[in-house]
């Protein structure tokens, strides 16, 4: 809701009588202007029509028309996170086929080796000149590739070329890794951290990518990819992924009231164990150990009072966890 709207409806709320002239004068604009504002309340379903004069419009109250806007914004962002988990799966699939025997021509070139990538990385960097957009999975990042990688960011930013990374939250558990996520961030990158991301990837200026030929062991190689389809695949999953995730230092939001939620890791560690996957499994994609999965586990158990998993998947949905 804008300004303008706001106003309005606030003052419908005290004075119902106003007639668009009359709101108009009050709020000091044109009634153009309040037209449009009384069209988008309707369509925020803030206004209805009058059941004692009819052609007219009377307000919502708040406790009912504000209470509907957070149901509408609920379903809205479970429909978004719909969206999220159909391109998570899209863009496995798009690396499956990719990472497959002869796979390779003009929009797509296989790379062996970590000396192969680490090379390639550093050409792509020099040649960029807008963008650099990453993903950065896994657990404590290696003391020599981050090593690798501030000369190459420094590189970049110097040249005025925008960096934005996503991290794991888990980030925050490996201070090597932290350490380099903070210089990035003053050095003039943008970093945000995420509770789980698919695979390791890195978009230059939008027009190529690398992504690994096994999502679960990037050092096994990786593919340079240039067509149009598997790049607008892959930058959706990067945007959907930037506007979820939290800036690096932000603290962690929960639920109000005395029950204490759960963090925004914990809740992805129960979507991955009920979709299927094993300590293991989610630990890659948390970017921690099985062991302390196991220890987020019988905490969340005890927190629910629950005597296995499945009966703590339950009772989370029923709390509205997840």
């Amino acid at each position: 809701m804008d300004t303008l709207a706001e106003n309005t409806y606030r003052l419908l709320l005290t004075n119902n009588d106003l007639d668009i002239e009359g709101i108009a004068r009050e709020l000091a604009v044109s009634p153009d202007e309040i037209r449009l504002a009384l069209d988008r309340l309707a369509e925020l379903a803030l206004l209805r029509p009058s059941w004692e004069s009819p052609g007219t419009l009377r307000p919502v109250q708040p406790d009912v028309g504000l209470q509907l806007l957070l149901e509408r914004q609920q379903a809205e962002l479970l429909r978004q996170q719909h969206q999220l988990a159909e391109s998570r799966t899209a863009i496995s699939q798009l690396v499956s086929e990719y990472s497959g025997p002869g796979m390779s021509g003009p929009s797509c070139e296989p790379l062996r080796g970590m000396d192969a990538i680490q090379a390639r990385i550093e050409q792509l960097a020099s040649r960029a000149t807008a963008e650099v957009a990453t993903f950065m999975p896994g657990g404590p990042q290696d003391a020599e590739l981050i090593k690798a990688a501030m000369l190459i960011d420094q590189q970049v930013l110097e040249r005025g070329v925008a960096i934005r990374t996503i991290a794991l939250d888990s980030a925050h558990r490996h201070p090597g890794t932290l350490a380099y996520l903070r210089w990035l961030t003053e050095a003039g990158a943008q970093v945000r951290t995420a509770p789980a991301l698919p695979l390791r990837m890195l978009i230059y200026d939008r027009r190529v990518a690398l992504l690994p030929i096994d999502p679960q062991h990037s050092a096994a190689g990786a593919v340079q990819v240039t067509d149009r389809g598997t790049l607008t695949a892959v930058l959706a999953l990067f945007e959907q992924f930037w506007a979820s995730a939290a800036p690096l230092d932000a603290e962690p939001a929960g639920p109000a009231g005395d029950d204490p939620g759960l963090s925004r890791q914990e809740r992805e560690l129960l979507r991955l164990l009920m979709a299927g996957l094993t300590d293991e499994g989610a630990g890659r994609q948390l970017g921690l150990s099985p062991r302390t999965i196991r220890r987020m586990m019988a905490d969340i158990m005890k927190r629910l009072d629950a005597r296995s998993r499945f009966e703590a998947g339950a009772r989370a949905a029923e709390r509205k966890w997840i």
